[in-house]
């Protein structure tokens, strides 16, 4: 693994036009779905992106493919800014980043054969038919599923076989990065396991760099190299696996980690339950984000925005951090 970043997202921002109108006219409200964040990607690393449902990691890994477009903000891939390209130039740099969806179910067209959905991107790019064909069996087996398979439709597969089928599709091209939403939070817990062994599997064989967005922590420590916390919109802490597990400094993080279900029967932990609900995106907090919930706010959390700073192994966006672990 180098350290030259891959990917680089500078200020992103993302809002969204609300449905609402104002009374008595003025500008229609807008949900903040992502605020100000900034990170970097190395190559052939995995960076999980973490938080609670609705904090925005899911509009990051979108924004972060162009499937969604920035309000401001810049998205750098291998250097080139993605977020200001269009048309033509756009469409031969997304050989180079493809997304595995959440839903393997949906993400796939219940009309095409196995075959012809993992074809599909290929026919895009203008392969011939005869290295298509070979192209797409090299796929179907290193995904884990046999050839008869090809000619079965997304009904006809197991929702651990769909996904798969999905992981194929996004590696016809040979894509230097994936963005995996949620790939494993439809499937059952042994199928999880199986799915994310194949994707440890496939990013040592070809090299790949992931973004690995979930709600579970406990697959985000098996698989991360990196961990990125997400609340409402904004990044709040950044750290390598072991480090944030083991030492958070962001109370948020830490009221996370505190509720992922040990393995040990009996084994003692305190839970840390946060009060209050998730406050609404089209008006969020002033100051820190956090502080309507956090156990630890001050004068200077409802008025001040905290700019995430490095501290060590950490980088954290808090005004009365955590105490670092000796």
């Amino acid at each position: 693994m180098t350290l030259t970043p891959l990917l680089q997202v500078q200020n992103l921002t993302k809002h969204f036009p609300s449905g609402a109108r104002r009374l008595l006219g003025g500008p229609r409200p807008v949900v903040h779905a992502v605020d100000d964040v900034s990170l970097s990607l190395r190559r052939g690393e995995t960076l999980g992106l973490v938080g609670e449902s609705g904090c925005g990691k899911s509009t990051v890994s979108r924004l972060m493919v162009r499937l969604l477009e920035p309000t401001r903000g810049r998205i750098l891939f291998d250097g080139q800014d993605i977020a200001a390209m269009r048309g033509a130039e756009l469409r031969r740099m997304r050989r180079n980043f493809q997304i595995v969806f959440q839903d393997p179910y949906s993400a796939l067209n219940a009309r095409f054969s196995g075959r012809d959905l993992i074809a599909e991107p290929l026919d895009i790019a203008g392969t011939d038919r005869r290295t298509r064909e070979a192209r797409v069996r090299q796929l179907v087996s290193e995904v884990g599923l046999a050839p008869a398979h090809l000619d079965r439709y997304p009904h006809e597969f197991s929702g651990g076989q769909r996904q798969r089928l999905g992981i194929a599709r996004a590696l016809a091209l040979n894509p230097r990065l994936l963005v995996l939403d949620e790939p494993v939070s439809a499937l059952d817990v042994s199928v999880q396991a199986q799915i994310v062994n194949l994707l440890g599997d496939l990013q040592a064989e070809h090299e790949l760099t992931y973004v690995f967005v979930s709600h579970d922590l406990s697959v985000v420590r098996h698989i991360a190299t990196r961990v990125a916390v997400m609340y409402l919109g904004q990044l709040v802490e950044l750290a390598d696996k072991e480090t944030l597990f083991s030492n958070p400094r962001h109370p948020y993080t830490q009221a996370l980690i505190s509720a992922v279900p040990r393995p040990r029967p009996g084994a003692r932990r305190q839970r840390i339950v946060l009060k209050g609900d998730v406050p609404s995106p089209i008006s969020p907090p002033a100051g820190c984000r956090f502080h309507t919930r956090c156990p630890r706010a001050s004068e200077r959390c409802r008025s001040e925005v905290p700019k995430l700073r490095m501290c060590g192994a950490n980088s954290f966006a808090c005004h009365h951090p955590l105490e670092a672990a000796p």
